[in-house]
């Protein structure tokens, strides 16, 4: 979508078509994600696939399908026009420091949330692919260190296929065995594959159409803040993909926590954010990165140890077993500490 034709418009009406288009794409990526997510498990069970896999699997990618929109579109954008992709990584690094400190603070907020086993094993896994995927925008990019940087295509080959190395796991390594009532049983033989196939490919249609739209919204707010306070483009587009992108793009994360929380099944939000927290850098980073390298800027690369430093912490107070309402209270101070040295990060410098 081309952002010229706005130009001849009043700035105030410029920045309403923006966030109108941002708006309209994040509800889009929404609605479809979750006709996505509900098709596809009545797919999975038709099949017999067991729901900890469903969970583990679909759940956790499909509340990662705005961030592979969004990023997946901003980068094929960037290789018609020959630029840098600088929405992905800000968006999916944005987009999991939001699931650990807002999300998760959401959910133990209402009760405590108890890590088990099954937690911990995932967590060691989403501290290990952070570590990759830091290491890889330090240290094989492009230009002297603390210069310009990129996740190659070679690095996002290997993300990728991470997938297949951690879906073989969950499958191997789940013990859950299907036991449907009969009932269950003659809901799930009445199930048509037909209808759920065609719903899953609208949803598909529909959640790339909202990529677009947020894409468009996005980098026009950051170019018309960019222009309006005279700071750099890419500073000021890397903080619409921090904040604004991702969270928009953690909606149905946070969605699903305040769901699962009013319901007392917290231990599913962790499941979910942790899931998707794995996701969003394996294969939305990863699928991105095979359509062109992805740019990492000396700044983003702070971005990403702050996202690195704010995984540990998650990890480290797992190992107590639970999150509770203090956490909350810490997580979001966090945050807000964050956001704070991002817009003063982007006027100042």
């Amino acid at each position: 979508m081309d952002l010229a034709f706005v130009n001849g418009l009043p700035v105030v009406l410029q920045y309403l078509v923006f966030i109108a288009s941002f708006a309209l794409g994040a509800f889009a990526l929404i609605g479809f994600c979750n006709l996505f997510i509900d098709n596809a498990t009545l797919i999975a069970r038709k099949f017999k696939i067991p729901s900890l896999i469903i969970g583990l699997t679909i759940v956790a990618m499909g509340t990662s399908i705005p961030e592979l929109a969004v990023s997946v579109s901003d980068s094929i954008q960037e290789l018609n026009s020959g630029g840098i992709a600088n929405i992905a990584v800000g968006n999916v690094v944005g987009s999991n420091i939001s699931n650990i400190l807002l999300v998760i603070s959401m959910g133990c907020f209402f009760a405590p949330i108890i890590i088990n086993k099954e937690n911990k094993k995932e967590l060691y896994i989403l501290l290990f692919i952070t570590s990759l995927f830091t290491v890889f925008a330090f240290m094989f990019g492009q230009g002297a260190i603390f210069s310009n940087f990129a996740i190659t295509r070679w690095e996002a080959l290997i993300l990728t296929m991470l997938i297949i190395f951690y879906l073989s796991y969950i499958i191997l390594t789940s013990k859950e065995k299907i036991k449907n009532s009969k009932k269950e049983e003659e809901k799930i033989k009445k199930i048509k594959i037909f209808k759920p196939f065609v719903y899953v490919i609208l949803a598909i249609c529909g959640i790339a159409f909202g990529g677009e739209l947020a894409v468009y919204g996005a980098k026009g707010i950051a170019l018309n803040i960019a222009s309006s306070l005279n700071v750099d483009s890419n500073l000021a587009e890397t903080l619409v993909a921090l904040t604004i992108v991702a969270v928009g793009t953690s909606l149905p994360e946070l969605v699903t926590t305040f769901i699962a929380s009013k319901k007392g099944e917290n231990d599913i939000a962790l499941g979910n954010v942790i899931g998707s927290n794995i996701f969003n850098i394996i294969f939305v980073l990863g699928i991105s990165g095979m359509v062109i390298p992805l740019g990492v800027s000396s700044t983003v690369l702070i971005d990403i140890l702050v996202m690195l430093g704010v995984t540990i912490l998650f990890f480290i107070l797992s190992m107590f077993g639970k999150f509770n309402r203090k956490h909350s209270y810490i997580f979001i101070g966090i945050y807000l500490t964050y956001l704070v040295y991002l817009i003063l990060r982007t006027v100042l410098i």
